[in-house]
């Protein structure tokens, strides 16, 4: 049975009288108000209100420590470090979480500001500190820190700015002499403020620049040169030429064998690029421009422990940076006949008399001062004076000596690429070597001509090598550095007293004349067989291992046939033999090598004229029997048994210049016109 849900009956309010107003609500609100008061009544507002938290600062602790007195005569009152401290170390973790959250702030707000407002404000803030140290860096010696921090920035645009900016900075503040690092008995020594602030500038000024270049050497070695993806230079190449620039700028100041080691590090690679060509441009300067020969001793003692480690296998223009060298010979006096340039009258210290219009009253105590301020002077410019001329000497006879070690390591490894610029060097350099080395020197050569003539060791070579030896080419750079060692000596005295034989390179220059008037590529040398490459960089003023195979014969028979110290010890049997051989080989040159060959000719004649005059007349021939054009020796060949008869042929030759080259020749010995 279901439940029935009980009546809901309503209350009803009886109606108010007038004058009294008696409703439910009014007589609950006063039962509740009395009540408040009955309770009130027993409340203890003072202890609540003492019991209560507190939300002010908290109350000092009284300090129980004592007041000292200082050194200056202060007294002064010591808080209690313990109570400082544990509040510090209660507060740790709240400064850690601060810090990590502005961190986190500032990399936001970081992200929120475009690149390209980045890149302007580092821009101009570098721009700040650079005018900063310029003005005063003694003063602002915390800004090379502040440079340094911006190469650190992972924008590539702004590391690229900040070493540059450092670059510009360090050329303008780096003084002319090198900084000594402090000893510790150079710390305890008491010195004044000035001398104490000069010092923390230069330290800082050094401990700087060694960040800066070893940041430089890091990025050099990363292998990203070239171009970056903007098209602009990559951070290695930018490295590369900070560090070119760092070396011509200040090649006295420290680290110098850092930068060189950034430099030949690049050049120990095969491959040429702008970076390769810019690093060997500012070794090349930086020979030329020295004049103590230390840091040509330090780049040249850099670079050969490079070309050791590397087996000789290196571009040829690395080992051409030699011929640069302000070597021995430069810093001689130079002298002439009838007068020695010396030093003049004011370099040495005396001053000439000065007439009496001229002279100027002093007082004795002027006169005084005058001669004390000279004194001082001249000290002076002998303070200045870093390196003496015996020290000097010393560090160019080092420097040659290890340019001739790795030469002769070269002549005699035969690398194929670099026997060129070895001859090359060796003839440039001959007037320097020892004379006691002649005899070994020779012997090397004649090997090498041995080879040329027999081909003996070509095949053994390593088929890695880029490039093939040129015998040809080889043999008369042997020639021509045989007869330049005696050039600038007495040649004559030095045959006698070491008994040096030249013989043989006389003998294999005859041998090989009709062999190269028949060399189609006579006039071509070994680079301009090919293409240039079009990616490689501008081509130099280097003229090493460039010279065509008729250059070097011209200068070949210049050398064996008119010698410019002993023109008249030349046998007249060798002027006849190559005299009647090249007019034969004339017949066959090209046209340019031709005309090359009739002028070398013409001076033959105009200075030998009396010697070989009987070949071009029948009548006065002094030989008997025939003429041997093939045999290989000249005092067997009988040239005074033939005549001149290719003169006739080349009056008709189709080049005017050649038609004239024979009437010069025929003019010097017969006194025709």
């Amino acid at each position: 049975m279901a439940r029935i849900p009980s009546i809901k009956r309503r209350r009803l309010t009886p109606p108010a009288t007038d004058g009294d107003d008696t409703s439910p609500s009014t007589l609950e609100h006063e039962n509740e108000t009395s009540a408040f008061f009955k309770q009130a009544s027993g409340w203890n507002l003072e202890q609540d209100y003492e019991s209560r938290p507190r939300k002010g600062r908290k109350k000092e602790k009284e300090n129980t420590r004592l007041p000292i007195k200082t050194s200056d005569g202060l007294v002064q009152q010591v808080d209690n470090v313990d109570e400082v401290h544990k509040e510090e170390s209660d507060l740790e973790w709240l400064g850690t979480e601060q810090s990590e959250v502005e961190a986190v702030e500032e990399v936001i707000e970081k992200l929120k500001v475009p690149m390209r407002q980045q890149i302007l404000e580092a821009k101009e803030e570098m721009a700040r500190i650079a005018l900063m140290l310029n003005e005063d860096p003694e003063e602002n010696v915390g800004a090379f820190k502040a440079l340094a921090q911006f190469g650190q920035s992972e924008n590539t645009t702004i590391k690229k700015l900040a070493l540059a900016t450092q670059l510009a900075v360090y050329k303008d503040v780096i003084p002319g002499y090198r900084i000594r690092p402090l000893s510790e008995e150079d710390m305890e020594v008491k010195v004044s403020k000035e001398v104490r602030k000069l010092r923390a500038y230069e330290q800082a000024l050094a401990s700087g620049y060694q960040l800066y270049i070893r940041e430089l050497a890091k990025l050099a070695q990363s292998g990203k040169g070239g171009t970056s993806r903007d098209g602009g230079p990559s951070l290695g190449s930018v490295a590369i030429s900070c560090a070119c620039a760092l070396l011509t700028a200040v090649p006295h100041f420290n680290f110098r064998g850092d930068l060189l080691k950034i430099l030949v590090g690049k050049l120990s690679n095969r491959k040429v690029d702008a970076d390769f060509a810019k690093c060997r441009e500012t070794i090349e300067t930086l020979f030329q421009n020295d004049e103590d020969g230390t840091p040509s001793l330090d780049a040249v003692s850099i670079l050969t422990k490079m070309m050791k480690a590397r087996g000789y296998r290196f571009d040829e223009s690395v080992l051409n940076t030699f011929l640069h060298l302000r070597l021995l010979s430069e810093f001689s006096w130079k002298a002439s006949t009838n007068h020695i340039d010396r030093p003049s009258k004011e370099d040495s210290g005396f001053e000439a008399k000065k007439s009496k219009d001229k002279r100027v009253f002093r007082t004795k105590k002027e006169r005084k001062l005058l001669k004390e301020r000279k004194i001082i002077e001249k000290e002076m410019k002998q303070a200045d004076a870093t390196v003496s001329n015996e020290e000097r000497d010393r560090m160019q006879a080092e420097t040659l000596k290890l340019v001739f070690v790795t030469y002769f390591r070269i002549l005699k490894l035969r690398s194929p690429n670099l026997m060129g610029a070895v001859l090359e060097g060796l003839a440039r350099y001959a007037h320097l070597i020892n004379q006691d080395f002649f005899g070994d020197l020779l012997e090397a050569l004649k090997d090498l001509i041995g080879h040329a003539e027999t081909g003996d060791g070509v095949e053994e070579e390593q088929e890695d090598e880029e490039t093939t030896r040129n015998l040809t080419r080889e043999a008369l750079l042997c020639i021509i550095t045989a007869f330049a060692l005696l050039e600038g000596q007495d040649a004559a005295k030095a045959q006698a007293t070491l008994s040096l034989d030249l013989s043989f390179f006389i003998t294999h220059l005859y041998r090989t004349l009709h062999a190269l008037s028949l060399n189609p590529d006579i006039e071509l040398s070994v680079k301009s067989l090919y293409l240039p490459d079009p990616n490689a960089p501008a081509s130099t003023d280097n003229k090493v291992n460039i010279q065509t195979t008729t250059v070097l014969l011209l200068r070949s028979l210049s050398s064996v046939l008119t010698p410019p110290l002993a023109a008249r010890a030349v046998p007249p049997l060798r002027i006849a033999a190559f005299t009647k051989q090249l007019m034969t080989s004339s017949l066959h040159l090209p046209e340019k090598s031709s005309i090359a060959m009739m002028s070398l000719l013409g001076r033959i004649t105009k200075t030998h004229e009396k010697k070989i005059a009987a070949l071009w007349n029948t009548e006065e021939r002094r030989g008997d029997g025939m003429f041997d054009a093939l045999g290989g020796e000249v005092a067997g060949s009988n040239p005074f048994a033939a005549t001149i008869w290719e003169g006739e042929i080349l009056r008709r030759h189709f080049s005017p210049a050649i038609r004239d080259g024979v009437k010069v020749i025929e003019k010097n010995v017969l006194g025709l016109r």
